[in-house]
């Protein structure tokens, strides 16, 4: 008797204790999560927005993916699960496009950016300008022209300085743009091209010069939403807080440039 009652006793208690537990199980299942594919140069500032965002939209979650907005869209071409894609270029996005692979209607041009000249600090003070990469400096990098938007980028500023053919073999490409920023800091390159947004987290380099206006296309962040994404509405949201006047505060403090509906 003893013991059926102690049976009882533990199946209560046990019944007991897994209600709450059950229901934050249940309630931490319904959290809806927007997979956002977006350009590496984004990082930092998406990663104080993703905090702001929670506490307005707490049965919300955010996951980043970060990396080259052309890797990322070659991921999305072979059916990884993204709901919003923020590319650091616009033809990333127009090859999404022209495949069907957005929402097209979502598609919103965000940011705007420019390209800086970093170089080591070595080399503080004896590369000041663009026009020295062809004498003073030993070794360049730059994004992939192919797949690094900000490469792409870069690559137009010296072939229109007239700098291409006489720096290309010093020239070290890298995966991303913040793999050209850690080889300046690093001291592995003498300098690079990156945008100037990426001079904010820069810890030995120093900015040189800035790219001439008209030394290269307009730098334009489009996003757009996926058209498989399992998140439409919720992926919907997180792009019209993306272009909240609070939002555009955080992107000017890291340099970037909001652009129109975004202030």
């Amino acid at each position: 008797m003893r013991k059926t009652a102690s049976l009882l006793a533990f199946l209560f208690v046990a019944v007991f204790l897994a209600g709450p537990v059950a229901q934050g199980t249940a309630r931490a299942a319904e959290k809806k999560v927007v997979q956002v594919s977006a350009a590496i140069s984004l990082k930092d500032a998406l990663g104080v927005l993703k905090d702001m965002y929670a506490k307005t939209a707490p049965g919300v979650g955010v996951q980043f993916n970060f990396g080259s907005s052309g890797m990322l869209q070659k991921q999305i071409e072979e059916g990884a699960p993204v709901d919003l894609f923020i590319s650091a270029g616009k033809k990333q996005m127009d090859e999404l496009s022209a495949k069907g692979l957005i929402v097209p209607e979502t598609r919103s041009d965000l940011l705007g950016n420019e390209i800086a000249l970093v170089v080591a600090k070595e080399k503080k003070g004896i590369i000041r300008t663009f026009a020295d990469l062809a004498d003073k400096a030993e070794s360049i990098s730059i994004g992939q022209p192919e797949t690094v938007p900000a490469g792409k980028y870069g690559k137009e500023t010296l072939v229109s300085l007239q700098l291409w053919d006489k720096v290309e073999k010093k020239v070290m490409f890298a995966k991303d743009v913040r793999q050209v920023l850690a080889y300046v800091d690093s001291g592995n390159v003498d300098a690079g091209l990156v945008y100037v947004t990426d001079t904010v987290v820069m810890t030995s380099g120093v900015v040189a010069a800035m790219a001439p206006k008209g030394s290269h296309s307009p730098v334009v962040y489009p996003m757009a939403v996926i058209k498989d994404s399992k998140q439409k509405d919720e992926a919907r949201k997180f792009m019209e807080f993306l272009k909240t006047p609070q939002a555009a505060k955080v992107f000017a403090q890291y340099k970037f440039i909001p652009l129109a509906g975004n202030l």
